[in-house]
């Protein structure tokens, strides 16, 4: 197809695992791709695929492609398929390359779990280069992605600086994590020791303070995030798993004093916030 059109017939293959082949080439049609574009697109991209589908095979899904690859006047290497277009150098170095980054990653931990994705499309214009996104099974969408891209730092520098990123979901490694059973027995399902209560704004330093020296000693703190009713608070930690509350209200602060609220327990204690600390880890050593 006209290389004008190479970025829109991108933005539809990258909907391949959402509509499929038929919604693609309907999307492709509507974007004015030829019907003899399409037809050829689809052959390349469906043999490619199952070329490819083995984890150990990604590079016979590029010996599929290659031939594609025609320079001015070559036979399509399936006599009966749509006359092609010629391609310029570019594409050729392109798969060269996709070549030598599986090449060097045959001795890796990645080796093994490569595929070449002919569909794949990254949402950003900047890339210079090859493109890749981490995917697991039965999960719409990536756990990370990015890619080469060898302008994106000059814009900023003014001068040519090679690159190479990549950015990762958090959220959507920690949930799929958390669907397999992957966190060690180790790791504690409370986000947090203890969350310090703002009782008002006048209280948030010394909630604060005293936060950074529970910190200090070593335990794991939250502190709510703005003055509210102490009932909201309680709710909050607790449906965030957290098993105590530290409270500083008026009168703890004037002497100096923090209360521990056990919401497992429902019991409730004064110590001295110098003490705090040990008061905390005594009562999450014998809860439960």
């Amino acid at each position: 197809m006209p290389e004008p059109l190479h970025g829109t017939a991108l933005v539809a293959l990258d909907k391949l695992d959402k509509i499929g082949m038929p919604g693609v080439a309907a999307e492709l049609a509507e974007r004015g791709v030829e019907a003899a574009g399409i037809s050829g697109l689809g052959r390349v991209i469906e043999g490619s695929l199952a070329a490819g589908t083995s984890a150990t095979r990604p590079l016979a899904a590029l010996d599929f492609v290659e031939p594609f690859l025609a320079e001015p006047g070559a036979q399509p290497p399936d006599p009966d398929g749509p006359a092609r277009r010629a391609v310029g150098p570019g594409a050729r170095a392109a798969l060269a390359n996709l070549r030598e980054i599986i090449r060097l990653s045959e001795s890796t931990h990645a080796g093994p779990r490569l595929r070449f994705d002919p569909c794949l499309a990254r949402g950003l214009s900047y890339y210079t280069g090859a493109i890749m996104e981490i995917v697991v099974p039965d999960l719409r969408g990536s756990l990370g992605g990015g890619g080469r891209y060898d302008d994106l730092v000059g814009m900023f520098l003014g001068q040519q600086v090679p690159a190479c990123g990549f950015s990762l979901g958090l959220e959507r490694i920690l949930v799929v994590m958390a669907e397999r059973d992957m966190f060690p027995a180790t790791v504690q399902a409370s986000p947090a020791d203890v969350m310090v209560a703002v009782m008002d704004a006048a209280g948030a330093p010394h909630a604060i303070a005293l936060a950074g020296q529970l910190r200090a000693e070593g335990l794991r703190v939250l502190v709510y995030p703005e003055a509210e009713k102490l009932g909201r608070q309680i709710k909050y930690a607790d449906g965030r798993g957290v098993p105590m509350v530290a409270i500083l209200g008026t009168d703890e602060i004037a002497a100096g004093t923090v209360t521990l609220k056990h919401l497992a327990a429902q019991t409730q204690s004064t110590h001295s916030q110098s003490a705090a600390a040990a008061a905390i880890r005594e009562a999450l050593t014998h809860r439960g």
